[in-house]
Parts: C-alpha cells; structure tokens; sequence
C-alpha cells in the first residue's frame, strides 16, 4: 500500500489566524499614523508609521494573491518574521518616546498608545509565524505530532460524552 500524505485543507488568507492578526497590525499603524499626522508630530513618527503600513499591505497582497506559493525560491515565513521583530524594535522606540508627550499632546499620547498595542500584536504575529513554521518543519522531518483541539478534554475527562459511567 502506498504511503498517502494527508491532504492539508487550505484556508483562505482573510479566514486564517494569521490574516486577522495581519489586518489588525494594519488597522492599529493606521490609525496611529492618522493620529500623529493629526498631532503635527515631528516626521520621524509619521514615516516610520507609514513605512509599516506600507510593509504590512505588501505582505497581505503576497497572502491573498498567493504570490508566496508562486515564488518558492524566497522563505516567506522567515522574511515576515524577520519584518514582525524589526516592526516591534521600531514601533516600540516610537511608543516609547510619543507616549512622553502625554500632558502636552493627547493625540501625540494616543498615537504612541496605539503603536505599543501594535508592537504587542507584532509579537503575536511572530509567535503564530514560529508556530506556523515548527508545524511544518515537523511535517517535513515526519515526525508525529498530536494537536489538541480542545484543552478541557484533558482537564475534565470526567465530564465530556466519553465519561466513564457512575454506579447509580
């Protein structure tokens, strides 16, 4: 009998963990660029924001057009981690110092608020790209890994439709 892989169902970008995680990194530098724009912040600010969101709508257009299974010789996976650390150094720097500006420019405030909510969701984003990665690497190699769809199995097992019966 011959050896069948599983068939791995694909799941349109937008429905994935891994597009929403994307499209909020995008609202949230978004908006905090509008804000600092909005704030008169010095240029820095506005550039740096807007060079991230300009990154970020690169990487869903390569995900919705699929562009990354077309151009195999590049390891996507890889690049968009190495974009979502550098994202974090940055964003976390323009946090830092915008959030300074908290009795003087609300707006300014708000805006570094909204960059350190980014850089959170860059570290997701990382971390679902790691995990995305080890999936695969582990599926490569054949080695067997089991998923748990459903932690309170295992922490009631008592309780789910395979529970042992009690004497009455």
């Amino acid at each position: 009998m011959a050896n069948v892989q599983p068939k791995i169902k694909h799941r349109p970008f937008c429905f994935s963990v891994k597009g929403h995680v994307k499209m909020l990194r995008l609202a949230l530098t978004v908006t905090s660029m509008t804000l600092f724009i909005i704030a008169q912040a010095p240029e820095p600010y506005i550039v740096i924001t807007g060079f991230e969101v300009t990154v970020i709508l690169f990487f869903i257009l390569l995900y919705i057009l699929r562009l990354d299974r077309l151009m195999k010789w590049l390891f996507w996976p890889l690049l968009d981690l190495t974009n979502s650390i550098i994202t974090a150094v940055f964003l976390s720097v323009v946090a830092i110092l915008a959030m300074q500006e908290k009795e003087r420019r609300h707006l300014f405030y708000v805006g570094g608020s909204l960059c350190l909510t980014a850089v959170i969701v860059c570290c997701i984003d990382a971390f679902v790209v790691t995990k995305m990665m080890r999936t695969n690497l582990k599926r490569f190699l054949g080695i067997e890994f089991e998923s748990k769809l459903s932690p309170a199995k295992d922490a009631y097992p008592e309780t789910g439709p395979d529970a042992p019966q009690r004497p009455a």
